[in-house]
């Protein structure tokens, strides 16, 4: 199958693009390299260097000819958001029309959407089935859910399928550690250049972390499953911001403590995703435990420093 992976050079995308070689699937990747590294590219796809936000992706589109798009390019900052929302709706929802758009216009079967747990808001219950009712509390969870709008739309009046996966929170190799980065990768970073630790709040707060790897083979799933379906892909597991500390100084061998500072206004205190229907419709269901994952990320991360060192 000809895949076209927008955001391809990031660090979702970059696993993503491997996961479907690895399958032997023609793959072409777009990116505007904002945030993506080229040298995450595999050196057999198809790269094209261009922004979603810009009509010009139809020319890759037409030189391409994909069977399936795997939507990932997105600003998915939730402090940018929330400083610069027309930017955020920009990426997350100009973009898609325009991917959308000229998926139409090339006749694409298929795209897969990455969406976000963010959607739901504070849960109601946990862990957050499918059905829970969507109430984003930040300008990123309400581009998304708008962008999933705009897909539905599309499929009742084009005719495209889709396959719509809300990811809870992601971590793994490559993720960057400044900026918006996820709490694992900033904890990695501190960990390995012994700099203190500072936690908002009281460090019970809770997670479902997924592993990069496990994401990867849910889109790889979704090219053949899951068609015009909203899927979870997540651990249903809880991890504390506190767990996190304990698993990284066993990896490691080391003992930090952190600092605990007072926590944001906002900030959802516990969250965990439902994956029966993953499992179900998608076939799919995570290998990576927590340990596994975060033992290979710091590996990872340690053969970076001595290659940059």
């Amino acid at each position: 199958m000809k895949v076209l992976v927008t955001g391809g050079a990031g660090f979702i995308g970059s696993h993503v693009t491997e996961e479907l070689i690895a399958h032997n699937h023609e793959v072409a990747v777009v990116d505007n390299l904002s945030t993506g590294k080229m040298r995450q590219v595999p050196k057999s796809v198809v790269f094209y260097k261009g922004d979603i936000r810009k009509k010009e992706i139809e020319r890759f589109y037409a030189d391409f000819q994909p069977d399936c798009v795997i939507h990932l390019a997105a600003q998915v900052s939730v402090a940018s958001s929330l400083q610069a929302p027309l930017n955020d709706s920009e990426e997350n929802i100009i973009g898609t029309i325009n991917v959308l758009e000229a998926c139409v216009k090339y006749q694409v079967k298929k795209i897969i959407f990455a969406s976000t747990a963010a959607l739901y808001g504070n849960p109601g219950y946990l862990p957050l089935d499918e059905n829970h009712q969507l109430q984003p509390i930040s300008f990123y969870g309400l581009s998304k859910k708008h962008a999933e709008a705009y897909i539905r739309m599309f499929s009742s009046l084009h005719g495209i399928t889709y396959t719509i996966l809300r990811y809870a929170n992601v971590y793994g190799m490559r993720q960057d550690s400044n900026g918006e980065a996820g709490v694992v990768s900033i904890f990695i970073d501190k960990f390995l250049n012994n700099q203190p630790l500072s936690i908002l709040g009281d460090g019970n707060q809770t997670r479902d972390f997924i592993f990069v790897k496990d994401v990867a083979k849910a889109n790889v799933a979704a090219l053949t499953n899951g068609d015009n379906e909203i899927i979870n892909i997540s651990t249903q597991n809880q991890t504390s911001v506190k767990n996190i500390i304990n698993e990284l100084n066993e990896i490691t061998g080391t003992n930090l403590l952190p600092v605990f500072h007072e926590e944001r206004t906002g900030d959802i205190k516990y969250s965990c995703l439902a994956n029966t229907k993953a499992k179900t419709v998608l076939d799919w269901e995570p290998v990576y435990s927590f340990a596994e994952g975060l033992n290979r990320t710091i590996r990872y991360c340690e053969q970076e420093m001595l290659i940059q060192s």
